[in-house]
Parts: C-alpha cells; structure tokens; sequence
C-alpha cells in the first residue's frame, strides 16, 4: 500500500496525510488500522442479526476511524448507514446495499 495505491484508490490521501502529521509511514500504519478495525466484523454481524442499536454503534467507530484517514470510498457509505440506523426505530434490512458497499470497499482497500 502506497500513497499512489490510496490516492487511485479514492482515499483522500492529503487530507489523511494532514492529520497524520504528514508523516507518510504513521498514515499509512493508521489506514491498515483502520482497515482491521473489528468494528467492520461487529457491524457485519449486527446487521445480520437485526440489532439495529450494535449497528449504529459500529458504523458509527467505523465513520471516525475511516473518516480520520480519509477513506472515502468506506467513509461516505457509512455516513449514509450510520444515519440510516440512529434512531430508536432503525431497521437494518434498509442498509443491506449499504453493508455490501462497504464490506466491497474495504476488500478493495486491503487488497492494494
């Protein structure tokens, strides 16, 4: 994984950079970290199991640690599921195209 590979990728890589301290390695430690958050597990199953509350709950890490690094391709479809899913009467079964982006995005992101 490489600056480049991030950039191609869709991630913001100078705004994820800027709080990194533009210090490249520690960005990039930070976007692996990201990327193996067991909140991406949490949330799979969670949805899975209809608990709207642990749902919203890891969407919601999810956002914050994506969102620090500047993966945009994860970051703006869990934007989209943690508002989905805040709220007393949240249903899961409305954000499965949602999931599948996300889960899609971050296969993606791994991969480079």
């Amino acid at each position: 994984m490489t600056l480049d590979t991030l950039t191609a990728y869709g991630a913001n890589t100078a705004e994820g950079m800027g709080r990194c301290l533009n210090d490249e390695p520690f960005y990039l430690d930070m976007v692996v970290m990201a990327l193996k958050d067991k909140n991406f597990d949490l949330l799979k199953d969670a949805m899975n199991a209809g608990d709207a509350r642990a749902a919203f709950s890891a969407a919601h890490s999810l956002k914050g640690s994506v969102g620090n690094v500047a993966l945009t391709p994860i970051y703006e479809p869990l934007c989209v599921l943690t508002e989905l899913l805040r709220g007393k009467d949240a249903k899961t079964k409305d954000g499965g195209a949602l999931l599948e982006e996300i889960m899609a995005q971050r296969e993606k992101a791994l991969a480079l």
